[in-house]
């Protein structure tokens, strides 16, 4: 079978969604609802895509360059839609026809339909579904032979007869075509009725009248074809697809000890024996490494972390974290952190834009940004890399063995060469030699005898005791 050409119709308005983003830019575990219909288009084996647009073109920027987008100059139906994409038909055998607003539509059920169809010899092929309440959807009415004879639209009373309102059997709105019928019964569209525009629905028994054969394919899981059109929508939507991803997930041999509070984005990849605790959130194109440990209540996005790494309790975006790495609780890694193997970012450490080298640790308490960090260096509690002067941002360098003293800041420009040491509570403006120790603080002065010179002061009010940090036990109570 020639690879089809899939029409993607995506020019409806959305009104209902009642946003100024476009109904199908609205997004479902991570991916836009056009999104999620042009993976399913790839996946499903299409020869080429096009997507059908409104005016303006507002899905052009979420389109690659493999797929061909055209405009439905009005909103003139589903009938005017496939009319707008004709011309980009070219030499193609089958043509199949999916909405951009049912992203729970699967490859397997598309590429099913293509090869239905293209062994039938029909010159259509219509998803069908069989409903227990089929009201609102279009009924399909069959042929003595068993083809589909017509669909017959139940938009306002009067549409369909009392007889055909009975029938169960419903149009999804996925079609396959051969090319060489379409071309002919699209010209014979009419929009004679109430909304004056053309519908697909038509061409069944147009092509029926012209002698053709129309036959059924029946869907399995009428889900598949569910449309989204409102924000409830959209969100019953969510649910599904979630719940699919998770369970994806768990049949390749991921642990999801609570599938119920765990958020994985479509686009997630995860390796064997990852281990996803409660709470976390996994979003956009991260991946994990096998054995790795995320969570409970931590929240990945757009980051790699490596075999054997564990993220706990902490927000991690755009993070490049290496295997065997320890990060959290409530560590925060910003755009651009780098933590090479065995590293460490432990409890209510932030690091931004920075490289910490192998076996490297920042234990605790601790900003780091613009900076670079060699390997098996340890930073005390409270480091701070100072490298915003008020009009730019400066770099700090960190040589590999280096200890600093809790307390310390590093006021950038500066580097610490390997094996360096400070000293706790330093200020560090200048450079700091391989080796050396330095101590960056005023000297400490004792003063003797300073309790009895306090206890000899008369009574003060409380601000004042205050201010000098000394209020006696009974102004506490």
């Amino acid at each position: 079978m020639n690879e089809p050409v899939i029409v993607i119709l995506a020019a409806g308005q959305g009104t209902r969604m009642r946003s100024r983003t476009p109904k199908l830019l609205h997004t479902i575990c991570g991916r836009t609802m056009i999104g999620w219909a042009l993976a399913a288009a790839r996946a499903a084996g299409a020869g080429r895509i096009v997507v059908v647009d409104a005016p303006g073109e507002p899905l052009r920027a979420q389109l690659d360059a493999d797929v061909e987008l055209v405009v439905q100059p009005l909103p003139d139906g589903t009938g005017g839609a496939l009319r707008a994409a004709a011309g980009a038909l070219g030499d193609a055998e089958t043509v199949v026809v999916i909405n951009g607003d049912v992203p729970l539509l699967g490859a397997d059920t598309i590429e099913a339909l293509a090869q239905a169809h293209a062994r039938s010899g029909a010159a259509a092929t219509i998803a069908t579904s069989v409903l227990d309440e089929p009201a609102g959807w279009g009924r399909v009415v069959r042929g003595a032979d068993g083809g589909v004879e017509r669909i017959v639209e139940t938009r306002t009373p009067g549409d369909a007869s009392s007889d055909e309102l009975g029938i169960r059997e419903v149009n999804t709105g996925i079609y396959g075509f051969s090319a060489e019928a379409l071309g002919p019964a699209l010209a014979l569209l009419t929009s004679d009725n109430a909304q004056g525009e053309y519908y697909l629905t038509q061409l069944p028994a147009i092509l029926r009248a012209a002698g053709h054969r129309v036959q059924a394919f029946p869907l399995s899981d009428a889900g598949e074809v569910f449309n989204v059109n409102d924000r409830v929508q959209l969100a019953q939507a969510t649910a599904v697809a979630q719940r699919r991803i998770i369970e994806r997930h768990m049949r390749a041999g991921v642990t999801i000890v609570s599938p119920e509070t765990t958020v994985i984005d479509a686009d997630v990849r995860l390796a064997p024996d990852v281990l996803i605790q409660p709470g976390s959130a996994l979003h956009g194109a991260t991946t994990v490494g096998e054995g790795a440990v995320i969570g409970p209540h931590s929240t990945l996005l757009d980051c790699s972390v490596d075999a054997g790494s564990q993220v706990l309790h902490s927000y991690v975006v755009g993070a490049v974290i290496g295997e065997r790495v320890s990060v959290g609780p409530f560590a925060y890694l910003r755009p651009g952190t780098v933590l090479h193997a065995g590293a460490k970012a432990g409890s209510f450490v932030e690091i931004k834009n920075s490289e910490v080298g192998e076996r490297s640790k920042v234990p605790h308490l601790s900003y780091i940004g613009d900076a670079t960090i060699g390997a098996e260096t340890n930073l005390g509690a409270s480091t701070i890399t100072a490298n915003y002067d008020g009009i730019a941002k400066h770099r700090t360098v960190i040589g590999s063995r280096v200890r600093t003293g809790v307390d310390t800041t590093l006021v950038a420009p500066v580097v610490l060469a390997d094996d360096a040491y400070t000293g706790a509570g330093s200020v560090i403006t200048r450079d700091v030699p391989a080796g050396a120790l330095a101590i960056a603080r005023e000297r400490q002065r004792n003063i003797e005898n300073y309790a009895e010179r306090v206890g000899e002061q008369p009574a003060r009010h409380d601000s004042t005791q205050a201010r000098t940090g000394h209020g006696g036990s009974s102004q506490r109570g």
